[in-house]
Formats: structure tokens, C-alpha cells, sequence
């Protein structure tokens, strides 16, 4: 019989939920001090993350915790590119939002 595969989990910056990797966004910071979004998730370097959610991402921006978890400042373009991701991931995954608004909850905590 085979076991079931462990999932990765990683925390949230913004809301501090224990989440599943894949579900996450990672930022990271490379040996040169340069910022970027990781897409892959696999870039060498420190890494944050944070939720698919606008709500959850702004918290973590207002709060600087994205610079405090990667040790470094964090330019406007990777915010901007960020929030490019969130607004595709909310297209493609309406359903989602739908849930959690018919719940009366956010995604993330508030």
C-alpha cells in the first residue's frame, strides 16, 4: 500500500495561516540583494510568502512584512507584479471568492 505524499506547508506573511505551498505566492531574494517574484517557487535565495488575495497581500505590504520576512527593501514593480498574479488567480478562480464572500469571511483572516 502506498502512503499518501506529505504536502509542503508554508506560512502566510500577511494573514499567518499555515497554508499549502502551491496555494501560496513566493518572493525571493537572491545572493545579489535583487527582488522578484518567484513563479516556480524553486529560485535559490530567501524566500516569502503570502496568499492569492488582495486583502491578505496588502495587509503584508502596509505591515512591511514581505521586507522583514526577505531582510531587505522591496521595490514597487514586484508589488505591482504581485498584484498582476492575485487579480488572474481571482479571475480564474471565481468560485472561491464566492464561497468566502457567502460565508461572510475573507479568504484570509482579518
Amino acid at each position: 500500500m502506498l502512503k499518501p505524499r506529505k504536502v509542503p506547508m508554508r506560512m502566510c506573511v500577511g494573514c499567518r495561516e499555515m497554508k499549502p505551498k502551491r496555494e501560496l505566492l513566493r518572493i525571493v531574494r537572491n545572493q545579489q540583494g535583487e527582488v522578484k517574484w518567484d513563479p516556480v517557487g524553486k529560485a535559490p535565495g530567501r524566500g516569502a510568502y503570502v496568499c492569492r488575495s488582495r486583502a491578505c497581500f496588502t495587509r503584508a505590504v502596509k505591515a512591511k512584512q514581505l521586507q522583514r520576512a526577505l531582510e531587505h527593501p522591496v521595490e514597487e514593480s514586484v508589488f505591482e507584479k504581485l498584484l498582476e498574479e492575485i487579480a488572474a488567480h481571482e479571475q480564474t478562480n471565481p468560485e472561491e471568492e464566492a464561497t468566502t464572500s457567502q460565508a461572510g469571511k475573507s479568504p484570509c483572516r482579518p
